[in-house]
């Protein structure tokens, strides 16, 4: 294809994945000496899907995501790609204590837990998370063998098939399934944490396997290094700095692709809600899997979208005098089990963790509603819905101080639930996508990981693949 091509690519969503799709295409098809033209389409208001950065009152308050995995590396990536790694701040290195919640007690998390498994024995055994009897059934993880075949089953099956019930309910339930807000009985294990299946399979022992191969960064107490990264005015720097720097691509907002046809060129025709329609050589679909189902439907089979549930989740944001507060945070905050009963599943304590986020006499709290089988509250109006979250403080952490202000953000189908068998659906799906409708893609957060480094990380490896078909 000559440096003259009028390849035209539209990109059906404009959050994270959309948009570093948009960046990474431009930048392979470059170097191939093509010149596509390229549409985004988003049917919001604004570019940049969950993550929106808030300044009020000398605060910085995440409405969306707060952070990302340092370990994942994509995301670290694109900043330097876009000039803007200078401005990434580490997690305060004094706030790496994490606490649980158990009988409405806060317990610090044992220390040498790596996702959630012990990996070392003593603080283990030390820990009033769990009972005695539940402890020596953990240890039987030294001796039962390793599960035969290599088929997924869920996470929750996992860690307790391992480590027993009380361990999964009261230590990893809380802070793997936050992660995806979802029920860890339901949750694919290959498409969340495939680590710990490959440890087993290799060590017998999930246990020894961590303690042989786990790395520094990934436990949650005294690390040196920071495990998670943010932007110093806000996630939504990294976004601010995709549109600055896509200045030659066409970012189109309140415009929903709802439907395309294939054309007698072999090209499609992408139909708009309001009826107007545009020409595509190539279809990059970054929507959630429900719109993207809905958007693919008749073209090939989506029963591997419809599969993928979505839960909705809401953070509710307090700002207080510090004066008001009693005593420093020694952590970054607290995760609540489900059995716990508690309207939040979880509280960070922001002003600790990021202490850019705060002026120095304020104290800043984010607290997390909502999770698998529990969305009702997400939806109740403010002041009840911070009435709740303030009870639970109150109850579990002793908190009397009014909040200067609440800021609640709610975030409807917002995370994506992995069934058991997912990762083979979606290769299944994907296959059927390049043998039917061959120029037309699909990926993002319903994929192949959640986090915003996965988000960036899929978007880059599917730009690769498309300029590689040039």
């Amino acid at each position: 294809m000559s440096e003259a091509s009028s390849n035209h690519i539209i990109i059906v969503g404009g959050g994270l994945t959309g948009l570093s799709a948009a960046f990474y295409i431009r930048k392979f098809y470059r170097e191939k000496g093509l010149r596509p033209a390229i549409t985004v389409l988003e049917k919001s208001k604004v570019m940049g899907g969950k993550i929106e950065s808030l300044h009020r009152d000398g605060f910085v308050i995440e409405k969306g995501p707060d952070s990302f995995l340092a370990r994942k590396t994509a995301m670290i990536d694109l900043a330097k790609d876009l000039e803007i790694d200078h401005e990434l701040v580490q997690q305060n290195p004094h706030s790496k204590k994490t606490y649980i919640v158990s009988r409405d007690r806060l317990h610090p998390m044992p220390g040498g837990l790596v996702l959630g498994i012990p990996t070392e024995l003593k603080p283990f055994l030390k820990t009033g998370l769990i009972s005695g009897p539940a402890k020596l059934r953990a240890l039987m993880d030294f001796l039962i063998p390793a599960r035969k075949g290599s088929g997924d089953e869920s996470l929750g099956n996992f860690i307790e098939r391992r480590l027993g019930t009380e361990v999964l309910e009261n230590v990893t339930e809380p802070l793997l399934a936050g992660i995806y807000a979802g029920d860890t009985r339901n949750l694919s294990l290959q498409a969340t944490f495939p680590q710990f299946g490959e440890v087993e399979k290799n060590y017998g022992s999930l246990i020894r396997g961590m303690m042989t191969g786990r790395k520094p960064v990934e436990t949650h107490t005294g690390t040196k290094r920071s495990a998670f990264l943010t932007f110093r005015q806000g996630l939504q720097s990294l976004i601010h700095g995709l549109i600055h720097d896509l200045d030659d691509v066409e970012l189109r907002t309140e415009s929903e692709a709802v439907s395309f046809t294939r054309t007698g060129t072999g090209g499609y025709q992408v139909t708009l809600a309001g009826g107007e329609q545009l020409y595509a050589d190539e279809i990059v679909v970054t929507s959630p899997a429900f719109a993207a189902a809905q958007f693919l439907r008749g073209h090939v089979d989506t029963s591997a979208l419809e599969a993928i549930n979505y839960v909705s989740v809401a953070n509710v944001v307090l700002a207080f005098d510090k004066a008001d507060f009693g005593e420093e945070f020694d952590g970054s905050g607290f995760l609540v089990p489900r059995k716990e009963k508690r309207n939040i599943t979880a509280c960070t304590w922001t002003s600790t963790k990021w202490l850019h986020t705060s002026p120095d006499d304020k104290v800043l709290l984010r607290c997390y509603v909502g999770r698998s089988g529990e969305e009702e509250n997400v939806f109740l109006p403010d002041e009840a819905l911070t009435e709740l979250v303030l009870k639970d403080l109150k109850e579990l952490m002793g908190l009397q101080a009014k909040p200067l202000f609440a800021e609640i953000t709610r975030l409807p189908k917002s995370m994506p639930q992995y069934p058991v068998g997912h990762l083979d659906n979606i290769d299944r799906f994907q296959k059927e996508l390049r043998d039917k409708i061959p120029g037309v893609y699909a990926t993002g957060a319903a994929f192949r990981g959640v986090g915003l480094p996965d988000c960036i990380k899929q978007a880059k490896e599917l730009a690769e693949e498309m300029a590689e078909r040039q």
